[in-house]
C-alpha cells in the first residue's frame, strides 16, 4: 500500500470516510460539519443540490445507504484547496427506489480556518 508522505491527502481520505460514515448512521450533525455552508453538489440522477437539502433527505424516511464500499482515492491539493475523486459500490434507496450501483464521484475541498470543508461535489451511476 502506498502511503502518501503529504499528511493532508490522509486527512482528506479520512474525512471521506467520515462522511461514509455519517451517512450511513444518518448523522446530519457530522456531515453538517464536513460540508461548507456553501456546497453543493450534482447528483448522480442530474439534480442539483445544496447543503440543507442533504442534510434533510438523510432523515427522510425512504432514503437509506445500508452498505457501502469504497473504491481508490485520488487526492491532488492545491494550496488550500484540494480535488478528491474515487468511486463506490454502495447498497442504497432514495425515495424508496433502489439506488444500489457502482458510482464515481468528485469532491472539491477549501481549507478554512485551518479546517478542509467540502465545497463542491459531484456523483455519477455507472451504466450497468
Amino acid at each position: 500500500m502506498l502511503v502518501s508522505l503529504n499528511p493532508a491527502v490522509e486527512e482528506l481520505k479520512q474525512i471521506e470516510n467520515d462522511w461514509v460514515a455519517a451517512s450511513k448512521a444518518k448523522d446530519a450533525a457530522k456531515l453538517g460539519d464536513i460540508l461548507a455552508d456553501s456546497w453543493t453538489a450534482l447528483t448522480w440522477d442530474g439534480k442539483k443540490e445544496d447543503k440543507a437539502k442533504a442534510l434533510a433527505d438523510m432523515k427522510t424516511p425512504g432514503n437509506s445507504l445500508d452498505s457501502i464500499e469504497m473504491g481508490s482515492m485520488t487526492v491532488r491539493i492545491f494550496g488550500s484547496t484540494a480535488v478528491v475523486t474515487g468511486s463506490d459500490t454502495a447498497k442504497s434507496t432514495e425515495e424508496g427506489k433502489d439506488t444500489s450501483g457502482k458510482y464515481v464521484w468528485m469532491d472539491v475541498f477549501v481549507k478554512q480556518d485551518g479546517k478542509w470543508k467540502a465545497v463542491a461535489s459531484e456523483s455519477t451511476k455507472v451504466p450497468k
